[in-house]
């Protein structure tokens, strides 16, 4: 009758769905799935050899149709994904991925290899995606598309069954493990007795079962009404069978009778939108829960091995691991593999396994091949387990203009994407290295993160740059978003600059943004950037502001220099920007609380770094050689000023002295006045933090000259008891800040007290930090070793020398002075109890606390006890009193 056709031709009983799945009558041969399941790719590639279907559908966007003989081409290696995204917003877009081991992908390239029509028939991408505009688009996409145990819990999920299926059916059997569960009844069974849809009938009848405990999903719903119009339309245009092959959650539903007009019913009035598809290359890691998609397994490396292994799985699997392990220097011989292969044998017995699973071989490799460790087994699991298996698609596919003018770039370039993450070191001296960096900031202006700079290891030159790059399948997504912008890399991120310009809103923004137009090489898009820039730095009067966005002007001026790009707008600028900030700043650094000066301080720095550079950058009509002497005077202004923060003040003394604009006599009377007993102690503290910390080499500074740790030493001992607890956590800072060798010679200074630190750091009225005469003993203990690396001096020599070495360590004074094991914590502990001995070194006894309570010992009580330890983090230092 009209209005009364079925998609299926069982009947309304279990018994006659049970004979329908077998293949006993002539309704479609329904073939439930679990995605990505490596048990039911091989079940369905043994089904269809023995149906011989005249027709595969396959659940999937239909609009993807077109693609499905791109599966066949020789380019196309899986992983790969199929695409469908909105045409007016890409970023609208649902992904239907595929492995080798996947059943839908087994079913597509069965159907191609004996020419036989294979569609797909899930809901169209038209329809999903425009849906998604009011809820979350993935509960409607491929990516929610899932198998038993596999589905994600969304507010669309209406109970626990319909959530997972999987583990439902796993507790009905006794487990509580779904994964094993599901490894042990299909992953490691064949077909049984030679049925090669028995499999197929076992999960559809449970399936059915559960899916009377539950309520319907109106998705669920909606997707099955439409793949039975396409089953009942391909029985009619098809003589032969029709095979479908579907997450094993909807064949009950495919089974049953419905009304066409139902069905049709349930389809009238969705929305649509207009969308494009094509393949992408996607990756193992991403079809993993662990890399975010929810419809993963947790194991695709190890899922891909079971199916294509042909025989002992396992021992091939083990031989993989010890293959990974000996590349990473591990000793891992052949006997290792066969005792782990027979300890997983024997856990799988212990277990009640048919045979070893994943976690009986994990468990295997940890005991025999990792010695118990879980640091090497961790890079199983991320190399193997999981894996960064790429795939690739052919270039015919469908793609947008900017995504084949970046597969272009990328051949011309020699810089093919890869999903494993790796470190690219460019020289921008080279014209094919210059032009990957152009390609990878350009991407990055577009957002598409394919690499992010790092910080170069070799060189510090700007000529030189290291990136991170890794290739995830996210980004063909980010590419057709960019597409919007242009038609090619260049065109795109000009566009995408010019945009960004007009809608930053600070200052620092668009100072980024000409950096990064610099580097990216863009000269059409850097003079309307300029523009912007010099409208936004006019009008902007806030000190912070000019002074975060100068370092990165400067940046840009050396970048230019080094790709010959002209940058004389931009200097400009950055000398106009100068300016203003030396006329602002001294006000700007007043009535400022701890966190502000804080801020201000690195402020000053950075100001300081950019002035310097841009001084040296310009020459000729560009030069701006009196911006430092105008610069010294700002920070004489700072350094003299009491409403300016101490930790303000000490930073600029120091950086006159670092650039010689004052003399070292006079820095110490800075720093005296700094720290005289009017001065609050948490005030001269501050003072101390900007003179000589923040890791700028202050350590040094007070290590060779006698007179600045003489000043800081008698401020420690004018200290009162009850203010010292609280400048304590402010010195413990500055003195962490340094290397381990200063923070000793410091606790080394300490301990020997005022009359003998000359010994160390001066001698008579010479150089401070250097002795009037040679050390001949010192210098006498490196001479074998120099011989040595001359090739100059034989065995006996150099035996002999060490010998002599050893004495002279050994000779030189008490305890303190060997160094030749105590390290850090013989200076902190020694200087803490001799710094106690007298009162004429009651002032070392603080700074000793101060130095040892930043790592080189474990605070006071060591010191009390002369006790030597070893370094201690800040968290460890409680406990220190006055």
């Amino acid at each position: 009758m009209p209005g009364t056709d079925t998609a299926g031709s069982g009947g309304p009983d279990r018994a006659g769905d049970q004979r329908g799945a077998a293949g006993f009558d002539g309704g479609p041969l329904l073939l439930g799935v679990r995605h990505h399941g490596p048990g039911s790719a091989r079940a369905v590639r043994a089904a269809l050899e023995a149906a011989r279907p005249g027709v595969v559908l396959i659940e999937g966007p239909p609009e993807a149709d077109a693609l499905i003989p791109l599966a066949a081409d020789p380019d196309m290696r899986p992983p790969v994904a199929l695409l469908a995204h909105a045409v007016d917003e890409p970023g609208r877009s649902a992904f239907w991925p595929m492995a080798e081991f996947s059943p839908e992908w087994v079913a597509v390239r069965w159907a191609l290899a004996h020419d036989v029509p294979a569609r797909f028939i899930d809901l169209p991408a038209a329809h999903t995606l425009a849906w998604g505009t009011a809820d979350t688009p993935a509960s409607a996409s491929g990516e929610e598309e899932l198998g038993p145990g596999q589905r994600e819990a969304t507010g669309a999920v209406s109970s626990d069954v319909r959530g997972d299926p999987l583990a439902a059916l796993a507790a009905a059997a006794g487990h509580d493990d779904p994964e094993r569960w599901w490894e042990d009844v299909v992953e490691h069974r064949g077909a049984g007795d030679g049925d090669a849809l028995a499999p197929f009938t076992a999960l559809e009848e449970a399936m059915a079962a559960l899916r009377e405990t539950g309520e319907e999903d109106e998705r669920d719903l909606v997707r099955e009404a439409h793949m039975r119009l396409q089953v009942r339309a391909a029985r009619r245009e098809f003589d032969q069978r029709v095979a479908v092959v579907c997450g094993a959650w909807h064949v009950p539903a495919l089974r049953r009778r419905a009304a066409v007009a139902a069905d049709r019913a349930l389809l009238r009035g969705l929305p649509r939108t207009k969308v494009d598809t094509t393949w992408v290359p996607w990756t193992h890691r991403r079809l993993s829960r662990a890399g975010g998609y929810g419809a993963g397994i947790e194991s695709p490396g190890w899922y891909g091995h079971l199916f294509a292994a042909v025989d002992r799985p396992v021992e091939r699997w083990l031989t993989k691991v010890a293959g990974l392990l000996r590349a990473e220097d591990r000793i891992v011989s052949p006997a290792h593999v066969i005792e782990a292969a027979r300890l997983a044998e024997t856990l799988a017995v212990l277990r009640g396994r048919p045979l070893p699973g994943l976690g009986e071989t994990t468990d295997a490799v940890r005991a025999v091949m990792c010695d118990g460790s879980d640091v090497p087994l961790a890079l199983v699991h991320d190399r193997l387990v999981v894996g960064d298996v790429l795939g690739a698609v052919p270039e015919r596919a469908p793609a947008v203009p900017l995504q084949r003018d970046l597969a272009r770039l990328q051949r011309r370039l020699r810089l093919a994407p890869q999903a494993a993450e790796r470190e690219l070191e460019l020289d921008l001296r080279k014209e094919t290295d210059a032009g990957r960096s152009r390609l990878l900031h350009r991407l990055r202006l577009l957002g598409v993160g394919w690499g992010e700079p790092a910080a170069s290891r070799g060189s510090t030159g700007t000529f030189r740059e290291t990136w991170r790059l890794r290739w995830e399948p996210e980004l063909s997504v980010r590419v057709a978003e960019a597409g919007v912008w242009g038609t090619t890399v260049l065109t795109a991120a000009t566009a995408r600059a010019e945009a960004d310009a007009v809608t930053a809103r600070e200052l620092a923004e668009v100072t980024a943004l000409a950096e990064r137009c610099l580097l990216a090489e863009l000269p059409d898009a850097l003079p309307p950037v300029m523009r912007i820039l010099a409208d936004r730095a006019a009008l902007d009067t806030d000190v912070g502001h000019l002074a975060q966005a100068l370092p990165a002007l400067v940046r840009s001026l050396r970048y230019g220099d080094v790709r010959g790009t002209g940058t004389r707008a931009l200097s400009e600028v950055a000398a106009g920007l100068a300016e203003r900030v030396f006329v602002g700043l001294p006000a700007a650094c007043a009535a400022l609380d701890a966190d502000a000066a804080d801020e201000m301080r690195s402020h000053v720095d950075a100001v300081h770094g950019a002035v310097g550079l841009l001084a040296d950058v310009g020459t000729g009509a560009d030069a701006h050689g009196d911006l430092r002497s105008r610069w010294r005077t700002v920070l004489r202004i700072l350094s003299g000023r009491d409403t300016v923060p101490g930790v303000v003040r000490g930073r600029a003394v120091r950086l006159l002295l670092d650039d010689g604009e004052l003399a070292p006599a006079a820095a110490a009377r800075l720093m005296g006045l700094a720290l005289s007993r009017g001065t609050p102690p948490q005030d001269a503290a501050a003072w101390i933090e900007g003179f000589v910390g923040g890791g700028s080499g202050g350590g040094m500074l007070l290590l060779h000259d006698e007179r600045l740790l003489a000043l800081v030493d008698a401020w420690l001992t004018g200290v009162p008891a009850e203010s010292f607890r609280d400048v304590l956590p402010l010195l413990r800072r500055t003195f962490s800040a340094y290397e381990s060798g200063v923070r000793r010679g410091l606790g080394e200074l300490v301990r020997r007290g005022p009359e003998a630190r000359g010994s160390v750091t001066t001698a008579g009225a010479g150089i401070p930090g250097f002795a009037a005469g040679l050390d001949t003993g010192r210098a006498d203990a490196v001479l074998p070793v120099v011989r040595l690396l001359l090739g100059r001096g034989d065995a006996g020599e150099d035996g002999a020398g060490r010998a002599d070495a050893g004495h002279g360590r050994g000779s030189r004074g008490d305890a303190g002075e060997d160094r030749a094991g105590r390290g850090d914590a013989a200076g902190c502990g020694e200087a803490g109890a001799a710094a106690r001995g007298g009162g004429a070194q009651g002032g070392a006894r603080r700074l000793g606390e101060a130095v040892c309570a930043a790592g080189v010992g474990t605070g006071t009580e060591r010191g009390r006890r002369g006790r030597p330890g070893p370094g201690a983090g800040e968290d460890d230092l409680v406990g220190v009193d006055g």
